[in-house]
């Protein structure tokens, strides 16, 4: 989306007036996308990008997976900690697992060993988990089967992919 004065800004829900301009959610297409001035021939229109516009993308895309992740709450679709984690994974109702980057290696270990299989996100340090799920000293969370469990997969996914170009992670 542009803003008034012609700046590109992110709309991470695709909900917001106006017309877009679509891009992948990968670090190196958004940078071909502005070296290539292909926002201002989408646009008919000058644009300028912020200087942090990819610092901005990334955050908006951990935010919208962050939000995800309290909708599974709120809606009780979340396990929160080892033990009920561990528990959803053993029942077979678990479709992913979240462990906080800064948790324990072993702990992390022992919860993957329970269903390798499952997707397994690890990129969030334990102050965002705790922040999105309400809750102090969040380590682990298993998300239940079902449409909280697949939107929370496609944000982090997202995110995870355009972090993928840039290296090691970034700060939530």
């Amino acid at each position: 989306m542009l803003d008034p004065d012609g700046a590109l800004a992110p709309d991470f829900s695709g909900k917001l007036p106006g017309r877009g301009a679509w891009v992948r959610a990968d670090r190196d297409a958004l940078a071909a996308a502005m070296r290539k001035n292909a926002f201002a021939r989408s646009f008919g229109r000058p644009v300028t990008a912020p200087d942090d516009l990819a610092i901005r993308v990334e955050a908006g895309l951990a935010a919208a997976s962050l939000s995800a992740l309290g909708l599974a709450r709120r809606v009780g679709d979340a396990a929160v900690g080892f033990e009920q984690a561990a528990r959803m994974v053993r029942s077979g109702k678990a479709q992913a697992l979240i462990s906080a980057a800064d948790a324990g290696a072993d702990g992390k270990r022992k919860l993957k060993a329970l269903a390798p299989a499952l997707a397994f996100f690890g990129f969030f340090d334990g102050r965002a988990l705790s922040a999105a799920l309400g809750r102090e000293g969040v380590a682990h969370v298993a998300l239940k089967k079902g449409a909280a469990a697949m939107r929370f997969m496609r944000e982090a996914r997202r995110l995870e992919g355009f972090r993928a170009a840039a290296g090691p992670p970034q700060e939530n």
